[in-house]
């Protein structure tokens, strides 16, 4: 698998971990893998990408590439591409890399294969795998010419430290005139107020069974006892009773915590494909029959307002 290049996405002074996911898979298959870093800060975060198999970073901290915006990151890797010789491109999904992902497959007529949870090596080319059907199935995929560009499923992929080092080095790029015209107006970010479910390692997520919005209290109490962070189902984010980045599923997001707690869950296929990862799945549902329970390492049938208060308490007490 010849010339491999993943983009490492990063905000807040570190790569993002679904960027380092991939970087780590990628490293298992070739032991010569480059990242590439672009934006503010970048000669600073780059470093930290050998301990996960990058062997090459290639930096640009053009001030073209200050706002996060995919155009001119479009440019900047073609531009690496042409100059490495890559042949696979690889990003971990996130808004940004997914846009970055389709501009470059169409900018060098590349095939993209998109929605990965698995990237393997056949005969010297890379393949990759992804769900389909609801995710009842998985498909193997690959690409008819190179390069070729993937994007990975967020949380598909965990990061894993190999204990080596990167050599960093600055590239630059031209950008085109109508990759510039965007401009950032205005950047707004969620303020935080605990792990993100992405990097949790505990989690509870509530469903429809928690009754109304402020149902959700009962999750949080025992997610702060926990030390975890606290989840959503689609029904329950579509209904305004919790933010949409907390919603887990087909259409939000995949996570693989050690202990994922379902509260008022029915376990329903686009919900279990987010969260069947997870080490150990407990379910809390009044109803017997739910579908989660056929996945779940260990099943209390009862009601969650009374369930989840006192495992909250007696995980408190424990602590103290």
């Amino acid at each position: 698998m010849a010339g491999t290049l993943v983009f490492l996405e990063h905000a807040n002074g570190s790569i993002l971990k679904g960027a380092l996911g991939v970087l780590s898979r990628a490293a298992a298959l070739d032991g010569d893998v480059a990242g590439v870093v672009l934006g503010p800060n970048g000669s600073e975060v780059a470093p930290a990408a050998g301990a996960y198999g990058a062997a090459t970073v290639h930096v640009c901290e053009d001030s073209a590439l200050e706002a996060p915006l995919p155009q001119p990151r479009v440019d900047a890797i073609e531009a690496l591409v042409a100059r490495t010789g890559a042949e696979n491109v690889l990003f971990g999904a996130s808004v940004l890399a997914a846009d970055v992902a389709a501009g470059l497959a169409t900018r060098l007529g590349a095939g993209l294969n998109w929605d990965l949870t698995e990237l393997s090596v056949a005969d010297g080319e890379l393949r990759g795998q992804r769900p389909a059907l609801g995710d009842t199935v998985l498909v193997d995929v690959a690409w008819t010419s190179t390069p070729r560009v993937a994007l990975v499923r967020s949380g598909a992929m965990e990061p894993a430290e190999t204990g080596g080092t990167a050599t960093v080095e600055s590239f630059e790029a031209t950008f085109k005139d109508h990759s510039t015209r965007a401009t950032l107006v205005e950047h707004i970010q969620e303020e935080a107020t605990g792990p993100s479910i992405e990097d949790a390692e505990v989690i509870v997520a509530g469903g429809r069974g928690l009754g109304a919005a402020e149902g959700f209290q009962i999750c949080e109490e025992l997610a702060t006892a926990l030390g975890g962070a606290v989840a959503a189902t689609r029904a329950v984010v579509d209904a305004g009773w919790y933010p949409y980045p907390t919603q887990v599923g087909q259409t939000g997001k995949t996570v693989a915590p050690r202990l994922y707690i379902a509260c008022g869950i029915s376990g329903a296929i686009q919900h279990k494909v987010g969260m069947q990862r997870s080490q150990t799945i407990v379910s809390v549902n009044k109803d017997a029959t739910a579908p989660i329970f056929e996945f779940s390492d260990l099943g209390v049938v009862g009601d969650v307002h009374q369930v989840i208060p006192k495992l909250a308490q007696l995980v408190r007490e424990r602590k103290g």
